[in-house]
């Protein structure tokens, strides 16, 4: 019988004296280091302030940061991190398009468009969202009509697929459909699902130029005001409370906080076209 740990036969014996292929022996895989997987987290939440503040700012800079803070982390380390959380310095890169499927990307079609009216355009995109005391991290997407800037939808997942991207664009559409619809050139938006499911509703796609993420600016400033104002300042601990800060932010957010480029009106009032002295509902 194959004995994986097995002090006194190496795995390449024991497949001799079975007479069978050393890749066919199956191998318990280690349990994954509690410690090791906080100690990860920890420094996944200290990269995300980090690059909230400065999205300039590439692996080997963080790591540099990273360093001199007092974190025991290699550069190949930090760059895998930075990965798994979908964060990717905002500058000009070689051969972006190799990282993704070349067939789905779209042109970028919002340059010089000016937008008059509500859900002429949206833009989306994913962020990575910590949770409190070390208990692990989401992912969160958010769709934000970029006229009025209202938030229009989101959603949270515990996972990068792209099923809760689809499901969250199903429920904004069902409520309304932009003429036209941002997003960078991420996995989750160069595959066909999501080109398809765009198409079938008419709406134009629209793709971040390589290497220029503040072609969705309006997006990454809330995403910033969102964790600086919110995420930032509380001790969320579980998904559930996680979900229930995220709400109640947004909801401030479209209804309540003020917006400078909006002549200090809350985003609700422009997306529908409420007069300023008005209450809003």
């Amino acid at each position: 019988m194959f004995e994986p740990k097995s002090k006194r036969l190496s795995v390449m014996r024991q497949a001799e004296l079975l007479s069978v292929n050393r890749t066919s022996l199956y191998v318990v895989p280690t349990k994954p280091d509690p410690k090791r997987h906080a100690f990860d987290v920890a420094i996944m939440n200290r990269i995300d302030e980090i690059f909230t503040r400065r999205p300039f700012y590439g692996y080997r800079r963080i790591h540099s940061d990273l360093t001199d803070e007092g974190w025991r982390i290699n550069i190949k380390k930090t760059r895998r991190l930075m990965r798994e959380m979908g964060l990717y310095a905002i500058y000009p890169k070689r051969n972006l398009s190799k990282m993704y499927h070349r067939q789905y990307i779209h042109p970028y079609l919002l340059r010089n468009l000016k937008i008059e009216r509500p859900n002429q355009a949206w833009g989306c995109d994913i962020t990575y969202v910590r949770l409190g005391r070390g208990k692990g991290f989401m992912y969160l997407f958010a769709i934000i009509d970029l006229y009025s800037r209202l938030i229009v939808d989101y959603e949270l997942s515990t996972t990068l697929e792209k099923d809760f991207v689809l499901r969250c664009l199903k429920r904004a559409f069902l409520i309304a459909k932009p003429e036209i619809l941002n997003s960078d050139q991420g996995s989750h938006f160069t595959n066909e699902d999501y080109v398809q499911l765009l198409k079938e509703n008419g709406i134009k796609i629209s793709m971040d130029s390589k290497g220029r993420a503040l072609d969705n600016i309006f997006m990454e400033r809330f995403f910033r005001s969102l964790k600086y104002e919110n995420i930032y300042l509380n001790e969320y601990v579980n998904p559930r409370a996680l979900r229930k800060g995220i709400n109640q932010y947004i909801t401030f957010y479209n209804h309540e906080r003020p917006h400078q480029s909006l002549d200090y009106q809350p985003p609700i009032r422009f997306y529908r076209h409420l007069p300023t002295n008005d209450k809003v509902a």
